[in-house]
């Protein structure tokens, strides 16, 4: 009963974090468009009144006439609309399931005792959840003085996204390097969305602030407030796409289980990025296909580096030339793999079978020949190898050759 109220918790943990990412990813989406979409004020009243850019639209029913003033309307209502809770329960729900469901079992989700560095193999479950956190910071501290030093006043933006670029990258290459694909995969994300958060914490809510108590107070409001809010809001959308597809990579293992997975992590972020790009300049008013392209051709790439290698098809016998029974795998499924695999797992923190997969039965075994072997291979099962499922038993699997089913 604990386990089960634990993991029900964590499903309205999960949809917290869902409806607060997507009304924030919403509204962020929709600024965007509409500061990209402004034109010049046509009225003269409008040009009387300090209106930078102006927006008409329609939908539902009805039509919409959007305004934008800088630094300098003439009064501001009671009622100002401000956005920032959305991010904050995001990030906030989002940390909470990263520690209820990596940092508080290392064991199964951070350590990664095949990486090819010995110190990162070695670690300890408190260890890797503390490594993992301080991903987070750092993450945020190096991206944050990237900002800061290279395009304090907005004048070298360009070289400011390719540095932050630079980051992501390193960040990809170090996060799979040190922890098992999966987290690897998660904690990247989780980067990238902690800088958007923050960047709502630290910059923008702030600078936004500043702006309405001058303005209250009847003085100029300092105009690098608005455009280091714009700068960092425009860094979020172009990081929107990347974090909801690395949020949703834990369910694909062959794009993280591979030896080129920091390379099809980093791919995983330019092409959302080209997309995302391609959706900014098209609220423009410009057409740029070439930027879905490159994103596309960035994922036919990610395509054939997750390919599985050619290898020899298997020959239904283990290494002494001995035919693979389907009862042998099944020895090495009740040793290794149904203490989580099971209709009542006795893994502590499994309620029911992950993925409802059950391999207590041959029945439930030749139901999903191929993945099993699969996971197996590329060593992403048994979790955290902390059953110690043996390099020979992981051969027998590969050479087992699942009987075809009857018609």
């Amino acid at each position: 009963m604990e386990a089960y109220l634990l993991e029900y918790g964590n499903v309205l943990l999960r949809w917290l974090h869902v409806v607060a990412a997507i009304a924030w990813i919403g509204e962020s989406i929709y600024f965007v468009m509409l500061d990209n979409s402004l034109r010049p004020p046509q009225s003269a009243e409008g040009k009387r009144r300090g209106v930078f850019g102006e927006m008409w639209g329609v939908h539902g029913g009805g039509f919409y006439h959007n305004q934008k003033y800088l630094t300098n309307p003439a009064e501001l209502p009671d009622d100002l609309h401000w956005s920032f809770w959305k991010a904050y329960t995001t990030w906030l729900s989002g940390f909470a399931l990263f520690a209820a469901m990596y940092l508080l079992k290392p064991g199964f989700y951070l350590v990664n005792p095949g990486s090819s560095w010995a110190w990162a193999a070695s670690m300890s479950g408190w260890q890797a959840s503390l490594l993992a956190i301080v991903f987070l910071l750092l993450g945020w501290i190096v991206y944050d003085q990237l900002c800061r030093r290279i395009s304090p006043n907005m004048e070298r933006d360009g070289v400011l996204s390719v540095a932050v670029a630079v980051m992501m990258v390193v960040v990809a290459y170090l996060s799979c390097m040190i922890f098992p694909g999966r987290a690897a995969f998660l904690i990247t994300g989780a980067v990238m969305a902690t800088c958007m958060s923050a960047n709502v914490f630290f910059w923008i809510i702030p600078g936004q602030h500043r702006m309405v108590d001058a303005l209250k107070a009847g003085r100029e409001p300092n105009p690098l407030d608005g455009k280091r809010g714009k700068q960092r809001s425009v860094h979020n959308t172009y990081f929107t796409l990347p974090v909801v597809l690395l949020m949703l990579s834990n369910h694909y293992s062959f794009t993280y289980s591979g030896p080129y997975a920091w390379i099809i992590l980093s791919l995983f972020i330019f092409s959302g990025a080209a997309i995302r790009q391609y959706f900014v300049l098209r609220h423009s008013g410009q057409n740029k296909l070439a930027y879905p392209v490159v994103g596309v051709a960035l994922l036919v790439a990610i395509g054939f580096l997750a390919a599985p290698r050619p290898a020899p098809a298997p020959t239904g016998q283990d290494a002494q030339g001995e035919t693979v029974s389907t009862a042998q795998v099944m020895q090495i499924m009740h040793a290794r793999c149904v203490q989580c695999h099971a209709a009542h797992p006795t893994q502590p923190g499994f309620p029911a079978p992950p993925a409802g997969m059950v391999l207590e039965t041959e029945q439930g075994l030749l139901a999903h020949p191929d993945l099993v072997k699969q996971v197996v291979a590329n060593n992403y099962m048994p979790l955290g190898n902390l059953t110690q499922m043996t390099q020979a038993e992981r051969d027998t699997i590969a050479a087992w050759t699942a009987p075809q089913s009857k018609p």
